[in-house]
This record gives structure tokens, sequence and C-alpha cells, in this order.
């Protein structure tokens, strides 16, 4: 039997390792930009997404070797969404991760810079990884793009996230923004392992289900940590999406509601596992940990 929260957290400590050495250090020119990069990337955050994918890829037999780069590339897509989220002409937000965001503490023009760097270093990291087969390498850039961009991507939900503030959008509005926004990139992330594992159509298929589900409950979470808890606890800006006016599910539903929803989604979510014919318990444990999230 795995031990869980080992597995996880030497995840956390490869994805730390490889994006170290794939982000220009501090001491090289230009020196502001890098410091604002590393400031963003090594603040502590969770490394859920690329997590999710090396779990994916060793509950398909993977070795966690193959993984390394992705998974770095994975965080720095997500970490360049965050700094530009967080600009004063997106969220306007002035904590991220338990401390400054990138624009308050290096200036919007710098963050605006960083944000940039980290997704040309992400695809970059993804063409170049000469561990996976060229062929992988090519869906990875694909599937990643894809996410990450438009009509189906961060930006597209973004994009659709910020028309929706001060009016009344229904549910399926509201999961439309959030597939994009926030799904996207999970859902790619799950795949991407299956694929480097070589799971057959059939299990890329109920990964994407999972995933996808996933995704959605991730966001659930969101939406109910940021009525329910303090700045202090979710490392940003607490009742900001409230003052905002954002679409979100306990606006639109209420808490209790919300609530139930979430409990719902996760148990779509470990269904979808159902039909993979291996241990996916790393999987499960992964839904009911962010079902039952505090931060």
């Amino acid at each position: 039997m795995i031990d869980k929260a080992k597995f996880f957290a030497d995840c956390r400590l490869r994805v730390d390792a490889e994006l170290d050495r794939l982000i220009p250090a501090g001491s090289v020119e230009p020196h502001r930009l890098h410091e604002a990069i590393r400031w963003s990337v090594f603040a502590g955050g969770k490394r859920f997404r690329p997590v999710l994918m090396m779990a994916v890829a060793r509950t398909f037999g993977a070795d966690l070797e193959l993984t390394d780069r992705t998974a770095a590339a994975v965080e720095m897509i997500h970490t360049f969404s965050l700094i530009h989220d967080d600009l004063p002409a997106m969220d306007n937000d002035d904590l991220r991760r338990g401390r400054e965001t990138c624009h308050k503490k290096f200036g919007d023009a710098v963050a605006i810079l960083a944000g940039d760097v980290l997704q040309t270093l992400a695809f970059k990291a993804l063409a170049e990884d000469d561990r996976l087969p060229v062929d992988v390498r090519l869906k990875m850039v694909s599937l990643f793009a894809d996410a990450s961009g438009t009509p189906h991507g961060m930006v597209a939900g973004q994009q659709l996230d910020l028309e929706a503030e001060g009016r009344d959008v229904g549910i399926r509005a509201i999961e439309e923004i959030h597939e994009r926004k926030t799904g996207a990139l999970i859902s790619a992330s799950a795949i991407a392992g299956a694929v480097i594992a070589g799971a057959n159509d059939s299990e890329i298929d109920s990964i994407e289900r999972y995933a996808t589900r996933l995704g959605l409950l991730f966001q659930i979470t969101d939406d109910l940590l940021d009525v329910t808890q303090s700045s202090e606890t979710i490392g940003k800006t607490a009742g900001k999406d409230v003052h905002a006016r954002k679409a979100t599910y306990p606006g639109h539903m209420g808490i209790d509601a919300t609530r139930v929803l979430a409990r719902e989604v996760c148990k779509d979510a470990n269904d979808a596992l159902t039909a993979i014919d291996h241990d996916t318990d790393l999987l499960s444990y992964i839904s009911e940990n962010i079902l039952n999230r505090e931060t």
C-alpha cells in the first residue's frame, strides 16, 4: 500500500527541483525579471496540477522521471495565469499564496513580463523534453496550448469571467467560465499523465471524465473558501469574489446548496474511475481531499 502523503510530498519536491533547474537564477540578467518569476513560482503553492499529472502517470505504471519536465511546465503555465489574473486590469489582487502578488512587489510591467516568460519557458520545456518520444512531446505542446488559450482554455475563461462581473448569470454560464478558467488546465494535466504512461484510448477517456469533474470540484470548493475562510487561511484576499460581484456558485446557489453540489461532483469524479482496471486510490484520494480542503 502506497503512503499517499509521502507520495504527494515527494512529487512536490520533484516539481520544485525541476523548476529550479529550468528557471534562471535571480543572479542572471535581467535580475529583476528573474527575481519576480522566482518570487511567484516559489511562493509555496500546492503544486496541485503537476502532482495530479504525476499521480495519474503512476496509476498507469509510469516512472515519475518521465513526468518531471512536463510537471514543471504545468506549474509554470499555472503561475503565469496567476500573475496575470492578479493584475489591476484583471482581478486586481494584492495577495497570492500568502504574500504580495507579483505586481505589488515588482510593478505591473515586470509582472506582465514575468507571466509572459513563464509561458514561453513552459513550452520550451515541453518541446525539449528528451525523456519523451517526439510524438508525445508534440501531443503535450498541443494539449497545453489548447488548455491555456482560446476558445477552450484559461484565457477564454478569464475573458468570460470578466464579462460576467456584476451580471446575474445562470448556473450553466458559471460552469462554462470555470470549465475554461480552472478546469481546462486541470483536465489537461491529468490527460498528460495518462498519455505519458501509455494509457489506451478508453483509459484516457475515463481520466478525462474524472478530471473534468475534478476541475469543477476544485472551483466549487474555491468559491466556498472565498466566503467561509479568512485571507490568512487561504493565502489570498477572502471575500473578494463577493465584493467584485463575480459569478460564483455560492453567489448563485447559496452556501448550503453549493456544499451539496460539491459532494455530488466528487462522487461523479470517483465514479468515472471505476472503468479503469488499475488501482485508482491515489486519484480518489485527490478528489476527497479537494472536497474537504480548507486552503
